[in-house]
């Protein structure tokens, strides 16, 4: 199997290994799916990744001239390298594919300047704990994420020892960016940052993209970073980590 990185020519077969990574990991109508495909996989979102003004990083698996893989990462500004999604087709599962991926994404996140790598995987999804846990990495913590109206609970995974909380002052209040919790952004993460270093009261969020505070959110939770426009936007899917 090749590992190589995407090209524009490669977004219908991503579109369609995403959705059956969807429709074959989770008990999801076809009109959540679809709408995750349109969200995430749009036409103009995977140009977007592939430019390169981009610190996103989209690689395919390759085999017999099929895409049967794939994953996206992102390096943000704070040298921390997280892999947002990794779907296989459900007929190649079992085969390497979703490993092979891995290496080869962590490989090139280090290239990159990533000193930290991580990664976020549903708390109920056994193998893709699993998969991480083999690995080495350690669960540093834990958060929410909706899913088509539902609220689920995510494990963050991480190969370093331990990332704690980050003091930062903000109009000359001190608060705490939580590097154990973030959620994922249109450019790179956001981390909750929290009031006190024990991580009572939620401040507001850390856009790792500029490294700046950013704590407007609409009333659907998205957020924007005013200085950067990274956008969190309420919707996050898992992957499918075999």
């Amino acid at each position: 199997m090749k590992i190589r990185e995407a090209v524009l020519s490669d977004r219908p077969a991503i579109r369609d290994v995403a959705r059956r990574s969807l429709e074959a990991s989770y008990s999801l109508g076809p009109k959540a799916i679809t709408s995750a495909i349109e969200e995430w996989y749009d036409e103009a979102r995977i140009n977007e990744i592939l430019s390169e003004e981009s610190n996103r990083l989209l690689l395919v698996g390759e085999q017999d001239g099929q895409v049967v893989g794939l994953s996206e990462s992102v390096l943000s500004g704070d040298s921390i390298g997280t892999i947002l999604w990794l779907h296989v087709d459900p007929a190649y599962r079992g085969e390497g594919v979703g490993s092979a991926l891995f290496d080869e994404t962590h490989g090139e996140l280090h290239d990159r300047g990533a000193e930290t790598l991580q990664g976020r995987v549903l708390a109920d999804n056994v193998e893709g704990n699993s998969f991480y846990e083999d690995r080495g990495f350690e669960r540093a913590g834990t958060g929410e994420v909706d899913i088509a109206g539902r609220t689920y609970v995510e494990n963050l995974y991480t190969d370093a020892d331990e990332l704690g909380r980050e003091r930062i002052t903000d109009d000359g209040r001190t608060v705490y960016v939580d590097h154990n919790n973030h959620e994922s952004g249109s450019m790179a993460p956001f981390h909750v940052v929290h009031v006190t270093e024990e991580g009572s009261d939620r401040y507001g969020y850390y856009c790792s993209n500029c490294e700046t505070l950013a704590n407007a959110m609409d009333s659907m939770g998205r957020i924007e970073c005013s200085s950067c426009g990274n956008v969190r936007k309420p919707m996050r899917w898992d992957a499918a980590y075999l």
